[in-house]
């Protein structure tokens, strides 16, 4: 839900803000937001130094990934970007258990499996004349993948508001270079700064419940739920801006939601089981 109100009002903005200037502005927002909840909650005390070039890789692959996302959607047809974007959490299960030691359990392949396939389902993608830049897109997939099993590894050991704090901080430095490199940097309006606001604040909590959960439960488990995300758009864009919604919306949701509940079950039972012979 948060991504999508990103998505919102990132389209509410988009002719008076670039791409970077978004990134910049939401990072300055999120940042603020960090400093003033851990402050007021005096957790700033949990902010770590020791991990840092864990942190800076991430970020900058995160960042990277963004990049290539926003520049393949000017140059591809959304269907493709969609398509390529979700490939992500198939990464995710496929490298988990070399990065991460993280079990591949066939439910796990399973609902991954039919994430994907609810997720083509809703974006039909038409790869019969393919464009180099599927290729940047595919990559960013990636990235975004990289990103999440860093950000499970930082989970080990480090505080929500010690991750939070240094993502928001470096994404403040990565966005203020990127937006800057022409000299200019357009600052917030009174019409855009509230939609720049929800953009900082949704970007945050987004962030925080990804963190979180990766710190609950294993990637390949956390990560396929973001398949979900696609109906949704999906229902919004009819909603809000008059979009085609047609049968295929439901039937691709459908399908997404069953397999997300079908590995939820299957995880539910087996820390159950733990649990039961752990007691015995």
């Amino acid at each position: 839900m948060s991504f999508t109100a990103m998505a919102v009002a990132g389209r509410a903005i988009a002719g008076q803000h670039d791409t970077f200037e978004i990134m910049l502005w939401r990072s300055v927002v999120g940042f603020l937001l960090v400093l003033a909840v851990a402050g007021a909650a005096g957790r700033l005390g949990e902010i770590q130094t020791a991990r840092l070039g864990q942190h800076g890789l991430r970020n900058i692959v995160h960042f990277s990934g963004q990049n290539l996302w926003f520049w393949s959607l000017t140059q591809i047809p959304l269907a493709q970007l969609f398509a390529l974007e979700f490939t992500s959490p198939i990464w995710v299960l496929l490298l988990s258990p070399l990065v991460l030691g993280e079990r591949l359990t066939l439910m796990r392949v399973f609902a991954a499996a039919l994430g994907f396939t609810g997720a083509m389902i809703v974006a039909r993608p038409d790869f019969s004349d393919p464009n180099p830049a599927i290729v940047p897109a595919a990559a960013s997939a990636i990235c975004f993948a990289g990103s999440v099993m860093m950000t499970k590894k930082l989970t080990r050991g480090e505080s929500l508001v010690s991750i939070l704090f240094w993502l928001t901080l470096m994404q403040t430095g990565l966005g203020l270079l990127a937006a800057g490199h022409d000299g200019r940097i357009a600052l917030p309006t009174l019409t855009s700064l509230p939609w720049l606001c929800v953009i900082g604040a949704g970007g945050l909590v987004a962030h925080l419940c990804l963190t979180k959960a990766l710190s609950l439960a294993s990637a390949s488990v956390v990560v396929p739920i973001d398949f979900v995300r696609l109906p949704l758009i999906a229902v919004v864009g009819m909603l809000f801006y008059g979009e085609g919604f047609d049968i295929w919306v439901l039937i691709g949701g459908a399908v997404i939601f069953l397999g997300n509940g079908l590995n939820i079950r299957s995880e539910n039972r087996r820390h159950a089981i733990a649990r039961n012979v752990t007691k015995s």
